[in-house]
């Protein structure tokens, strides 16, 4: 990784890399393990540490669900108050809150790309890899990477910063299905040398 989160070759910038934080909010996190914070947070401080653009993605709704059809089987059902501005479930959870500057996104269908301008801010960052961490599994990170490949972004999915209430599902997920679309790393793994 070049200065500031560019991707190089030979010497010549290709794009920047996004680290994607998609759905860290309080209602999504309470029905995860206890670790997957923890290395949510760690891949925020990797990427702020090597400069790397952080854009922050949550779902958000109108108040009375006037975006939600009926017939949407995810948000058609929820009772009208939730994922709106005024749930505190919505809010982004502090430990990994947007430090002044960075991009919030809000969405409101599964897809990080629904009903927002995050490809607009991508474009005008020259922004032509993803980097994507969030929950869950199975509903942000698929729906995203799958529409980030057919876009033509470069992915990578950390598979230990993604997190599912199907645990297997996610193990399908980060072995069978994203490696066959993109790359797929740990936090670890993908955190650049000091």
């Amino acid at each position: 990784m070049g200065e500031r989160g560019f991707a190089r070759t030979k010497g010549t910038i290709l794009s920047r890399t996004a680290l994607l934080l998609m759905d860290l909010q309080r209602n999504h996190l309470a029905r995860m393990p206890a670790d997957f914070l923890p290395r949510a947070v760690h891949a925020l401080e990797t990427a702020r540490t090597a400069g790397i653009l952080v854009v922050h993605v949550a779902a958000r709704l109108r108040p009375g669900h006037v975006d939600a059809h009926p017939r949407n089987k995810i948000f058609g059902g929820l009772p009208p108050h939730v994922l709106t501005a005024d749930d505190p479930g919505a809010v982004i959870h502090p430990d990994v809150a947007p430090a002044d500057g960075e991009v919030v996104v809000r969405k409101n269908r599964i897809s990080a790309f629904a009903g927002n301008d995050l490809r607009q801010v991508l474009d005008a960052q020259d922004v032509g890899h993803l980097v994507l961490a969030g929950i869950s599994t199975s509903g942000v990170v698929l729906s995203t990477a799958l529409q980030a490949v057919d876009l033509d972004y470069r992915v990578t999915v950390l598979a230990d910063a993604c997190a599912d209430p199907d645990p297997d599902l996610h193990e399908t997920l980060v072995r069978e299905l994203f490696p066959q679309r993109g790359e797929v790393t740990t936090v670890g793994e993908w955190e650049p040398a000091p």
